[in-house]
């Protein structure tokens, strides 16, 4: 086996180091680095096709990221008990790698490409996106696939004490306010070269606003400015460690051949030189018109006009006519807009299309909204549910759940085109979560707002950034169904054109203006904080200024679509929709859970049935919640107050008379319920009456499980136990007394019948023996002796706890772990 070549330099500002590794494993790939952080490790490929596949006009790259559950010491939790489909993290996790490495290929190159990062390692302390990113640029650098790297990229946190760390461990993130993903490449080879920001992935963290509410800096954009900055000093160090393994890597095994490759273009200088003769004209006047599809039509109509003219003169090359015209297009609209000023829809490069917000459209929905600014529509429903609706996660991060999903759908009509919906591609798992990153900051605490929160954005119509529409649509419907979110939030989605040194920057961009610009930037935020950020370029980087003068035309964007959403709700509804579930959540102490549950249940159960509100427990360790929810919401109050009774019963009085429910049945008597929590023996010999004076051998004889029964409390002892007798009989007389009794008691013990109270207390007056003596007698008449100290065994004593109020229930899960009916 080859020795492996390592790598390795300390994170700047850390105690932690970052290593890579080459030449030891996957050695029939190109490229394979190991890279590694604290136990965090990922093996990155990339492979390469030595062909072009035949018809191929685009660069097919694609990025796959491996999650083996094994990294993290965990099984499987599906049915097969094995990795599926990729998740939602490693979808973006996907995408956070395409996104710079994809402008980093060559013009024309189109060989496939491949990129794999297989995760085998999750300390549970280090993420591995960030990782994987640095990793994949890394397997380029040595594979001899053409690549103008390397690529950097790292993950700093904002701190509350106003201060950016880098690579954040879990715990580090969910103690800060904000997080940035930033990847650049240098504009040198000198160490110290300066940085262009070519990615950008942020957002603010579960618990933003509760650490800003605490004093903590907001994030704003002056702060993140000065984080990207901050980026810089991190991707530097990782542009120089994957200079370093290149070089020992060549020193090992030689030079780096770069594998044989063409590249190709659309159309032929020739094509194009005629296209724009004739065609300038006629494009030029049909972007003139505003409307997307009278512009569309416009457009189509003179791409069909040019064919017709150079139709003979490239009859053997329509395909480069048909993209030298669309190349032409592009061309024109960036010039419009760097000489003029003035876009497709006649917009200034700041302007922003008209807007317009409702609420309350689906009768039936929690909580609904429409969000439409020009032709992007946006359709945003919220759905409320009881607790145990959280969405579970089986990953190999710590994260365990959710309790707020956001899911984006991008239907083919929203384009007026026709296509396959088969469940969510890529691109809608991206932009539902960045949308669920931007509203996450806001959303209340589980200790505010007990319910599970799904969030749907259909978009209906698309010309540009439904994603931030969907922000803003989700914003009002999460206030119409009353989620008390800290503060609306919208989002508006920046474009830029680049040409030589002038950079314009674009408020709100269309899609044709996506297309042919050169930046996809979204801010998503309050009025006053920066909740969410996503940055795509398709040059080689943006200086820092530039980005730095988006942010602030961004902000200027955000502050005027929030006073139009203000217009439709202007803060939470009060109450939920009358259609939502009622949720109250108390907390309990750990100790009292067991009663609230019952054994084996019993007790939950008993109280949904007869209330008919879904109850929850769970426990943290240290204390417990109960979850009630209903859509009757005196429901939700009468199982809250049965629970506090639980919790704190009240006392039975002695010779008082109380109507009470058979709760328990067993050889020597019956336990009645007779106030909430508080259950008392009604013994066998108190029961003759019910068979005529006759004495009683089987209880089950006169009394049935949940048969009502009205009961007098005879005596109440120290420890809290009940002994009951029946109403009917006039009191005393069942407690009887003198020496017949005692005699009668004797015998029945003999016999294994039991005697006395059954609670431990002794008859008014009698003299007799203890309960547990009477209980002890008849263990001893069935099972023979029971040893030294069977009198304080917990032996038989099941029954008997109830009515101490101290049964915990038979359905005891471990701590940390949640329970359900």
């Amino acid at each position: 086996m080859a020795d492996a070549i390592s790598v390795s330099a300390p994170i700047g500002g850390t105690e932690r180091t970052i290593s890579f590794e080459a030449g030891k494993l996957a050695q029939l790939a190109d490229g394979a680095v190991l890279a590694r952080i604290g136990d965090t490790v990922i093996l990155a490929t990339a492979t390469a096709a030595r062909s072009v596949r035949e018809g191929t006009d685009f660069f097919p790259l694609t990025v796959d990221i491996e999650e083996r559950t094994y990294a993290a010491g965990k099984i499987p939790g599906s049915f097969f008990r094995r990795e599926g489909k990729a998740s939602d993290q490693a979808i973006l996790t996907d995408r956070l790698i395409d996104r710079p490495l994809r402008p980093s290929f060559p013009d024309g190159f189109r060989n496939e490409v491949h990129i794999v990062g297989t995760v085998v390692g999750a300390d549970q302390e280090n993420p591995h996106d960030v990782l994987a990113i640095n990793a994949a640029s890394a397997a380029l650098m040595i594979s001899g696939i053409p690549f103008d790297g390397p690529i950097g990229a790292v993950r700093v946190a904002y701190t509350t004490e106003g201060e950016w760390i880098p690579h954040p461990t879990f715990e580090d993130g969910d103690e800060s306010t904000f997080e940035l993903v930033v990847a650049g490449r240098a504009l040198s080879d000198a160490a110290d070269a300066d940085v262009a920001i070519m990615m950008v992935e942020a957002g603010g963290t579960e618990k933003s606003w509760s650490y800003y509410e605490t004093g903590a800096p907001k994030v704003s954009e002056e702060v993140l400015a000065a984080g990207l900055e901050a980026a810089k000093q991190w991707i530097r160090e990782s542009i120089v460690l994957q200079r370093q393994l290149v070089d020992a890597f060549v020193a090992t095994r030689g030079p780096v051949e770069t594998i044989p490759f063409s590249t190709f273009t659309d159309y032929e200088d020739d094509v194009f030189s005629r296209v724009e003769a004739v065609g300038t004209d006629l494009i030029t006047k049909a972007n003139l018109i505003t409307s997307k599809a009278e512009r569309n039509a416009a457009l189509d109509a003179a791409a069909e006009e040019i064919k017709a003219s150079l139709g003979e003169e490239f009859v053997e090359r329509p395909n480069e006519v048909k993209a030298a015209i669309r190349s032409l297009t592009k061309k024109l609209v960036r010039k419009r807009i760097i000489e003029e000023g003035v876009r497709i829809d006649g917009r200034g490069t700041a302007d922003i299309r008209p807007l317009t917000a409702e609420v309350d459209l689906v009768p039936t929905a929690h909580g609904s909204a429409l969000f439409q600014r020009g032709e992007t529509q946006v359709l945003n429903v919220t759905t409320l549910g009881m607790p145990r609706m959280n969405q579970l996660l089986d990953t190999i991060t710590p994260v365990e759940s959710k309790r707020y999903m956001h899911h984006y759908n991008f239907p083919p009509f929203s384009t007026g085109e026709t296509g396959f919906m088969r469940g969510p591609k890529r691109r809608e798992i991206g932009h539902g979560m960045l949308a669920e990153r931007a509203l996450l900051p806001v959303v209340p605490s589980e200790e505010e707002f007990p319910y599970a929160i799904r969030v749907v954005s259909d978009v209906l119509a698309s010309n540009g950034s439904t994603s931030m529409a969907s922000v803003c649509g989700s914003s009002l419907s999460l206030m119409a169904a009353g989620v008390p979110i800290k503060a609306p939030v919208a989002g508006i989605a920046m474009g830029l054109v680049h040409d030589g040194d002038a950079y314009v920057t674009l408020t709100d961009i269309l899609g044709a203006e996506d297309a042919f610009g050169d930046m996809d930037f979204k801010v998503a935020g309050t009025a006053d904080a920066v909740t969410a950020l996503q940055l795509d370029t398709k040059i080689d980087g943006l200086p820092a200024d530039v980005l730095a003068k988006a942010l602030l035309q961004a902000k200027e964007a955000r502050l005027t679509i929030l006073g139009v959403m203000a217009g439709a709700i202007a803060e939470p509804r009060a109450e939920v929709a009358t259609s939502a579930p009622k949720i109250v959540s108390m907390e309990i102490p750990i100790d009292k859970i067991g009663e609230v549950i019952g054994p084996k249940g019993k007790v939950i159960n008993t109280l949904q049935q007869e209330t008919g509100a879904d109850i929850a427990v769970d426990d943290d360790g240290v204390v417990g919640t109960v979850t009630i929810g209903a859509k009757d919401g005196n429901a939700v109050e009468e199982a809250r107050r049965r629970i506090s009774l639980i919790l704190d019963p009240p006392t039975a009085e002695v010779g008082a008379v109380y109507p009470g429910k058979v709760v328990n049945i067993t050889k020597f008597g019956a336990f009645v319920n007779v106030l909430p929590g508080r259950d008392g023996l009604l013994h066998i010999s108190k029961l003759s009456s019910l068979a005529g004076g006759k004495r009683i051998n089987n209880v089950e004889d006169v009394l049935t499980l949940g048969q009502p029964v009205e009961v007098r409390v005879d005596d109440i002892d120290p420890q809290g136990k009940v002994s009951l007798s029946l109403a009917s009989e006039p009191e005393g007389a069942a407690s009887g007394g003198g020496r017949g009794e005692r005699s009668e008691r004797g015998e029945r013990r003999e016999r294994g019948d039991g005697g006395g109270n059954g609670d431990g207390s002794s008859p008014a007056g009698s003299g007799g023996v203890s309960f547990e003596d009477a209980f002890e007698a008849e263990l001893v008449a069935d099972l023979g002796d029971l040893g030294p100290g069977a009198a304080e065994s917990d032996s038989g004593r099941g029954d008997r706890d109830r009515d101490r109020g101290g049964d915990r229930g038979g359905d005891r899960r471990p701590r940390g772990r949640s329970r359900r009916r």
